[in-house]
């Protein structure tokens, strides 16, 4: 009877971001990171740097600065902007911060831009495989009335987002239209995701069986 051999061991998987959103996005389409390692890097905007060039130049730091740490694992980060025009708008860490971005936002368009950078195993190379992409939703708000922009700053969920709100919890009131992926507002898009962790063989249903 020949042996039986067990399929080979899949890398390790690293979410290189702190983020309880993304987490908590990677587990409903299945996927648990063996770790979570944030990168530490400096976001300052650059002088004249658009918000895509911005947000792919930030994942692909916090990525290469977190497979610098793990060769031998697959390394996702993503880094996620709100923007109006050129202008992008802050992770809102004030009352005054979520209040200037919720009243500039009040009855306009703006995007959500994500990008996802994916770092594949060294296998001993030099050079490691990079996988990216950037996704763009299109959002507009209704127009905001002083009474509920206040009464919203109040709740406090406005805190560490970017533009000052999280569209999965009462902002979602404030959403008269969006165009895209739903989960890239949110912190991750997973259409995206998944099919760049599908290519490097990670089985989102099952994150210990390679894809067959």
């Amino acid at each position: 009877m020949p042996k039986q051999t067990s399929p080979p061991a899949l890398p390790r998987f690293i979410l290189a971001s702190a983020s309880a959103r993304r987490r908590d996005l990677l587990a409903q389409i299945g996927l648990t990171p063996d770790l979570v390692d944030p990168a530490d890097i400096d976001e300052t905007v650059l002088k004249g740097e658009s918000p895509r060039v911005h947000v792919a130049r930030l994942a692909g730091e916090k990525a290469a600065a977190v497979a610098e740490r793990h060769s031998n694992a697959l390394v996702l980060a993503a880094d996620t902007v709100v923007a109006c025009g050129r202008r992008i708008l802050p992770k809102a860490e004030t009352p005054e911060q979520a209040r200037d971005c919720l009243r500039l936002l009040s009855g306009r368009r703006h995007v959500v831009l994500s990008a996802i950078c994916l770092v594949l195993p060294s296998g001993g190379a030099t050079d490691r495989t990079v996988r990216a992409r950037t996704v763009e939703t299109a959002v507009r708000f209704k127009r905001l009335e002083a009474g509920e922009l206040e009464t919203y700053i109040k709740l406090g969920e406005w805190r560490g987002k970017a533009g000052g709100y999280a569209i999965q919890g009462r902002a979602a009131t404030f959403v008269a239209w969006i165009n895209g992926s739903y989960s890239n507002v949110v912190g991750l898009p997973l259409f995206e995701t998944h099919a760049l962790l599908k290519s490097a063989g990670l089985a989102t249903s099952n994150p210990h069986a390679p894809q067959s």
